[in-house]
């Protein structure tokens, strides 16, 4: 039997096991439980051609030094987003992704699987499917539950750095289109002309209760949706709750498909968890995230605040 019939059978997103090998072809990010990836490396090997890249972005590099994911790479996610201008947290240049993309080993064509820590910061590994996703990444896997999930089960981890052949080809600069609106985009919302806002933070910052910034609240007219509320704790880790209970959830709060929807929070990595959801998990297909973000909006004093 071949190595794709064989990881066919072992693949399990959001709980569900799907028959067949993985689509070897552009397709949204996806979930990727534990059992299947531990059954991919034990099919493949860390190291070989068949192997997905791993990459670990833990924002502690001791923790990496420590103990890893056999054949992981450590991505430091704030090399992932910089200063602008007058703007903390904005996005790269496609040509600085390219680079970095290619030094850490992946192409467009080969399968790579991203983990956080899990947990509080599950909105880490989003943020980078998201970006390698709108660089032209075909195939970008998000590992449900984290390294916590991983430890927890008893998984093996390693010391060792990743030894992989060099990437078969390269991104292009030019192929990096994420989903972003404007200010202006993100003003003629508040307006009236459409699109729905939705605020990822948690909801003591969108209430003005809490906030690091020098204006608290939310844009006006921003439905609430707090990142963490599309996870669950079954067991000791947190993982996605099913596609029907996210898509209830969402639709209870009239944040539903046929809604042109403009995501924010305070950098773009909460957002970048409710755009996984929407965009990637339900199929939504009108989804942006406002990159200045909540950081851009409290400090123009020009601008309205609502709590």
């Amino acid at each position: 039997m071949g190595n794709r019939s064989r990881l066919g059978r072992w693949v399990v997103f959001l709980g569900v096991s799907l028959s067949g090998p993985l689509p070897l072809q552009g397709q949204a990010p996806r979930l990727l439980s534990t059992d299947s990836l531990a059954a991919w490396l034990a099919d493949s090997g860390p190291g070989r051609s068949n192997a997905p890249t791993i990459l670990d972005v833990r924002q502690s590099w001791v923790s990496y030094l420590q103990n890893h994911l056999p054949g992981a790479a450590w991505l430091n996610i704030e090399t992932l987003r910089a200063q602008d201008r007058e703007l903390p947290f904005q996005l790269l240049s496609g040509s600085e992704y390219a680079e970095l993309f290619h030094r850490l080993g992946t192409s467009p064509n080969n399968a790579v699987v991203v983990y956080s820590a899990g947990d509080q910061f599950d909105i880490d590994a989003s943020f980078a499917a998201w970006l390698l996703a709108s660089a032209g990444a075909k195939r970008v896997y998000l590992l449900n539950g984290g390294f916590a999930k991983w430890e927890l089960e008893g998984r093996p981890v390693t010391q060792r750095y990743p030894r992989r052949p060099p990437p078969d080809a390269r991104f292009k600069p030019s192929s990096f289109l994420p989903a972003v609106a404007t200010l202006d985009e993100v003003r003629g919302a508040v307006a009236g002309s459409g699109p729905l806002l939705v605020d990822a933070r948690p909801a003591d910052q969108w209430s003005g209760a809490a906030g690091a910034q020098a204006r608290r609240g939310h844009i006006p007219g921003a439905v609430n949706h707090p990142w963490k509320d599309d996870l669950e704790k079954p067991d000791l880790a947190l993982v996605w709750k099913a596609p029907d209970a996210l898509r209830a959830a969402y639709e209870a709060q009239s944040i539903t498909p046929d809604r042109d929807i403009i995501l924010y929070c305070n950098s773009s990595t909460e957002a970048s968890h409710v755009f996984f959801a929407l965009k990637y998990l339900l199929g939504y297909p009108r989804v942006r995230i406002f990159t200045g973000a909540w950081t851009q909006w409290s400090e123009r004093e020009d601008l309205p605040v609502e709590k």
